[in-house]
């Protein structure tokens, strides 16, 4: 009875053997789930992972594989067509920031937006984390895919990584990494949305048929420009380009081949450079001004346009609409109004009225240091946008 249990028994998982090994064999997902969609990706466009990542995807497929196959936002399988696109690039300390950045794009945008993250593997869990933790009214118009850091096969992928602010050359070679997007928006992660995305995006309407790309210029003012002042190499226009919010319309870029000639222009001036990539498009735009348009600066709005004194002459018009906190004044006490705008953002709930962001912004520049500031000193025009919005708001729910 034992030997004719014991065989029974053996039979029996035999079968289920069996039937597991046919099941995979009609169903590829199963026998590829211990593959790394990252390293797939990546094959798939022709790119190399930067090294440490690599490491660290072989790494992380040991105690969290789950972690590492989702690379999608979770909620969408697949980019919606009718979509306006983000992309960022984080590396380091810089989660929080791009998180707050997200943020203020959500709030403040009515269409539905999707959000391409370019982090360092160890990164990836943390923005999925706290961006699926968001409600879901949020993700009624947020979808969001995460990628690793990736540059072109036979290049240096830690040089080009070092290259100014860790991973900010990334973004220079989207065009051959996003191949099924037309047109996107980069920004920096010390960005912030007070008004809608959608009108930024505007901007590729008024691209004439040979533009390419938009930034705002670098300064205003020549007395206080950097590139007409310091710069050891070309640069676009009298006082150069800011690139930390550029349109990007990556269909006409590839046609362009911006990959080859970026490349080329690194390798020439790359003992000349200061800010890295930044320094890189004003080369390229020197040589090809037609192809760039060029927005107010009230859409790049920095400490530059009010520390010394207001010039930027579009923002006392219409406000401002998009806060760059660049120098890190969003977490120090150089620039506290800066810093409140920040703040106020990162601490609005989602699903409250927007009114109470508005509240938060006022009370924080109303704070005595902020107030003394010279940027302070013109508080009504990083308020401008947002009040606007409130009032369009108090309307349309008036009963």
């Amino acid at each position: 009875m034992r030997f004719m249990y014991r065989m029974g028994l053996l039979a029996g998982l035999g079968a289920v053997a069996l039937f597991m090994f046919g099941y995979s064999l009609l169903n590829p997902s199963v026998a590829a789930i211990a593959h790394d969609s990252n390293s797939v990706k990546s094959r798939k466009l022709g790119l190399q992972l930067d090294d440490a990542d690599v490491k660290k995807q072989q790494d992380s497929s040991k105690g969290d594989q789950d972690a590492s196959l989702n690379t999608e936002g979770g909620l969408l399988g697949a980019t919606p067509k009718a979509i306006l696109h983000l992309a960022v690039v984080a590396c380091g300390d810089r989660t929080n920031e791009t998180l707050v950045m997200l943020k203020s794009a959500v709030i403040f945008t009515s269409t539905k937006l999707h959000c391409h993250i370019f982090a360092e593997t160890e990164l990836h869990f943390g923005f999925r984390q706290q961006i699926d933790s968001w409600p879901a009214s949020v993700h009624d118009k947020l979808s969001y895919t995460i990628y690793p850091i990736m540059y072109p096969p036979g290049e240096n992928s830690q040089e080009w990584k070092k290259l100014f602010r860790p991973c900010a050359s990334q973004r220079l070679f989207l065009p051959e990494i996003l191949t099924d997007v037309d047109s996107l928006l980069y920004v920096d992660t010390d960005i912030l949305f007070l008004s809608p995305m959608e009108n930024l995006w505007n901007f590729f309407s008024a691209m004439n048929s040979t533009q390419l790309a938009a930034l705002a210029p670098e300064h205003e003012v020549k007395s206080i420009g950097w590139y007409n002042r310091f710069a050891r190499h070309p640069y676009y226009g009298e006082t150069g380009l800011n690139s930390g919010i550029m349109l990007m319309n990556l269909t006409r870029l590839r046609a362009f081949h911006f990959q080859n000639k970026i490349i080329p222009y690194y390798k020439e001036y790359k003992m000349k450079l200061t800010w890295g990539d930044q320094d890189l498009l004003n080369i390229l735009f020197h040589f090809y001004p037609e192809r760039l348009l060029v927005f107010p600066c009230e859409w790049n709005y920095r400490p530059d346009h009010c520390m010394y004194m207001q010039n930027c002459k579009s923002a006392e018009t219409h406000g401002v609409r998009m806060v760059h906190g660049c120098r890190r004044v969003f977490f120090n006490e150089k620039q506290p109004a800066f810093k409140a705008i920040y703040q106020s953002i990162e601490q609005y709930k989602f699903d409250t009225n927007i009114s109470l962001l508005l509240e938060g912004m006022k009370a924080k520049m109303e704070e005595p240091d902020t107030k003394a500031s010279r940027c302070g000193q013109v508080a009504n025009m990083f308020l401008k946008q947002v009040e606007s919005i409130v009032r369009k708001e108090s309307v349309t729910t008036a009963p």
